[in-house]
């Protein structure tokens, strides 16, 4: 059965060269979600498309074909592409590398686009950066199924993180099960997003890299190694 989708909104995730002149690409669509296209002649120098399918650069975009990877046929610039610089590229890179790693095809997540276009323009300001990425990185998991689920924490005491089994409390704290662990107190303060406290956003950073970690399977983001190259010992991610 032939697909046909017309003026869509998109932004591109990741581009690679496909066969001699073109691009394979991951799409990030407001009513489609992950799509992925390739582009016809993209890399030819005449081709009018090449300078629009760069990441964080709003589109139209309309698409064609019969099987999962289809064909873009049609594209349009309709903003000015959001340059990011220094940190904030690479987190936008996280962010993108994000969706394309966890999204799963043809599975539609208009709020979450949303919230991607926030993250983009709070990168782009840089004003708090680390604050935009936890209020993404939550809403992401929560489209993806999961909560966090401490309606029976404590304040005043302290839970392990399983990311199967969500918070157990914990008697006995070890050195080896501290990465692991959290407050009652911590635990609500990121539920409810109370980042305007230094401690909630420590433990916000920690809590969303164990579960994302789970979500990806183990696999290291290569976004957050090239981070930590240049910044070894603090990273927003």
């Amino acid at each position: 059965m032939s697909y046909q989708l017309e003026a869509q909104a998109a932004y591109v995730l990741h581009a690679r060269p496909y066969r001699e002149t073109s691009l394979l690409l991951d799409l990030f669509t407001l009513e489609q979600g992950k799509v992925s296209a390739i582009v016809k002649g993209a890399r030819s120098p005449r081709s009018r498309m090449r300078a629009m399918m760069q990441p964080f650069t709003p589109l139209q975009i309309s698409l064609r074909g019969r099987h999962e990877l289809k064909t873009l046929t049609q594209a349009e610039a309709v903003a000015a592409p959001i340059f990011l610089k220094g940190d904030a590229l690479i987190c936008g890179l996280y962010v993108n590398e994000l969706l394309e790693r966890l999204l799963q095809p043809y599975d539609p997540h208009p709020r979450l686009y949303v919230f991607y276009q926030y993250v983009l323009n709070e990168l782009l300001a840089a004003t708090d950066i680390e604050l935009a990425l936890r209020t993404f990185e939550q809403q992401l998991l929560q489209q993806l199924g999961y909560q966090f689920d401490v309606q029976h924490c404590q304040s005043e005491m302290i839970y392990r993180y399983h990311p199967t089994q969500g918070f157990s409390p914990v008697s006995q704290l070890s050195d080896a099960l501290k990465p692991l662990c959290f407050s009652g107190d911590q635990l609500m303060g990121v539920v409810a997003e109370e980042y305007h406290r230094p401690e909630i956003r420590r433990a916000a950073k920690r809590l969303m890299r164990l579960a994302l970690e789970t979500q990806l399977g183990g696999r290291p983001l290569r976004s957050r190694e090239l981070l930590q190259g240049f910044r070894p010992k603090h990273t927003p991610v």
